[in-house]
């Protein structure tokens, strides 16, 4: 199939390109500047320069497209999470931006529409497990909203008679993602604490597992999905097993009234309990992530940012 990624130069949108290509499909994906295309090339995929906040555009990008799936976010810095203009432009794409993507496969009788979302709007689930079905909760957040929002596209899509799929991400990690070296460098620097007594759930799931599911969305029915890891672990438990991954000491502990202060609105979901369940994937597509739990996630992690560092330090040398 012919397959149009938005998104396709972010950290998912890398992931994913790879297992779409070796899926058989014919993968263009979006990217800006010579740099980003040639990034795109080298995952075997066609890049091309669109606009996706131009209907024009976009409708001549996914022309004679099987499938459209939009990957497409920008997140800022973990510090300054708490700034709500820090996710404006995400919230942007997955409002405005998803609603142009489908207009246009709408009308270009693309087949299938993925939209990527987060289980983050999910409420807080204590120790049970949390299934597509479980109850949202945007608890007044503008970006949980706007996450809401936009997985209403996907349906709309599937009422015109396509099928539609959303996809809820839990926590991304990985040796590529900004984020996750971010999150290092603050736990060697004790700057990672844990706020409170962090004894809730935590899912994540591994960027390249994630890649995987994108591809292995292409061939599911029409609904949605959560997207994580088989075992999710406690915050805290989170917390120890990076720093003890990347040999730092263990995270210093802070009082949970603090949350708030440092995370700002954000902190309202990362401190809820969700232990996600991915059973509905695994059992529409016999996708299975390969790295079952952060458990041994976190120090395959570390171990390949240790492989990494010496081609890097040849490649300054030079």
């Amino acid at each position: 199939m012919k397959v149009f990624v938005a998104g396709g130069t972010g950290v998912l949108g890398r992931a994913s390109l790879g297992p779409l290509v070796q899926g058989g499909h014919r993968v263009l994906s979006t990217a800006r500047g010579k740099e980003k295309a040639e990034r795109v090339f080298r995952l075997g995929a066609e890049p091309l320069e669109c606009d996706l906040y131009d209907r024009d555009s976009v409708r001549r990008s996914i022309a004679g497209c099987d499938v459209a799936i939009r990957l497409t976010t920008k997140i800022g810095s973990l510090t300054t999470l708490r700034k709500p203009d820090a996710w404006a432009e995400t919230n942007r794409l997955r409002t405005t931006g998803a609603r142009i993507l489908v207009d246009a496969a709408i009308a270009g009788g693309v087949s299938t529409y993925i939209h990527e979302s987060v289980t983050f709007v999910y409420v807080d689930g204590g120790s049970d497990w949390l299934a597509e079905n479980a109850p949202l909760d945007d608890r007044g957040s503008a970006i949980l909203r706007a996450a809401i929002e936009g997985e209403q596209e996907a349906d709309r899509f599937t009422q015109s008679g396509g099928r539609g799929i959303v996809l809820r991400f839990a926590g991304f990690y990985g040796a590529g993602a900004p984020s996750t070296l971010e999150m290092i460098a603050m736990a060697r620097r004790r700057l990672l604490p844990q706020i409170g007594r962090a004894t809730n759930y935590f899912s994540s799931i591994y960027v390249p597992d994630a890649g995987r599911a994108v591809a292995a969305a292409v061939s599911a029915p029409a609904g949605i999905y959560n997207v994580c890891d088989n075992t999710p672990v406690t915050l805290a438990a989170h917390l120890r097993l990076l720093a003890a991954a990347v040999g730092a000491k263990p995270p210093l502990r802070l009082p949970g009234f603090l949350g708030k202060l440092m995370f700002g609105g954000v902190w309202d979901y990362f401190s809820r309990s969700q232990r996600i369940s991915n059973t509905k994937l695994k059992e529409a597509t016999g996708w299975q992530p390969l790295v079952k739990s952060v458990r041994e996630g976190w120090p395959l992690v570390a171990s390949e940012l240790r492989e990494r560092a010496p081609a890097q330090d040849s490649q300054r040398a030079a």
